[in-house]
């Protein structure tokens, strides 16, 4: 099937939503891989936040491709995003989707904070954050 890049306006936000787990074979239980690196690969989600609108991507990454510092709540960018199409028949019903890959992520700093170091601040404020300081820079 054709796969397509996926192209992410420039105010958009994309948060971890999960840690990342590892893709296993549901038959065998191995660790699938990356054809061309042979890293192990992993799933993350991603809550894409753009135009008001926020979507839940479920996203392939290769091992090498994970940042230090990655958790649930940190803002990051996928770099090279791409969409594959999919659809199977099981037990005669048809399923169908999008699979979304990366080759790595990388976070995103936030622009300087006011919050003392012992407050942590909640997900949502730090992308709503990171939007105000994108559309002042654009």
């Amino acid at each position: 099937m054709a796969s397509f890049n996926v192209a992410l306006a420039a105010d958009s936000v994309c948060i971890a939503g999960s840690d990342a787990q590892l893709k296993v074979n549901l038959e065998t239980n191995v660790p699938l891989v990356d054809r061309d690196t042979n890293a192990p690969l992993y799933t993350i989600q991603l809550m894409l936040m753009e135009a008001g609108r926020a979507e839940l991507l479920k996203v392939t990454v290769p091992e090498t491709g994970l940042p230090n510092g990655l958790k649930p709540g940190v803002v990051v960018k996928p770099l090279g995003l791409v969409a594959t199409p999919w659809a199977r028949i099981f037990n005669g019903n048809l399923s169908q989707g999008v699979a979304f890959r990366t080759p790595a992520l990388t976070l995103v700093q936030p622009a300087a904070q006011t919050v003392t170091p012992e407050v942590e601040q909640h997900p949502a404020d730090l992308a709503a954050e990171h939007l105000k300081q994108t559309r002042k820079a654009a």
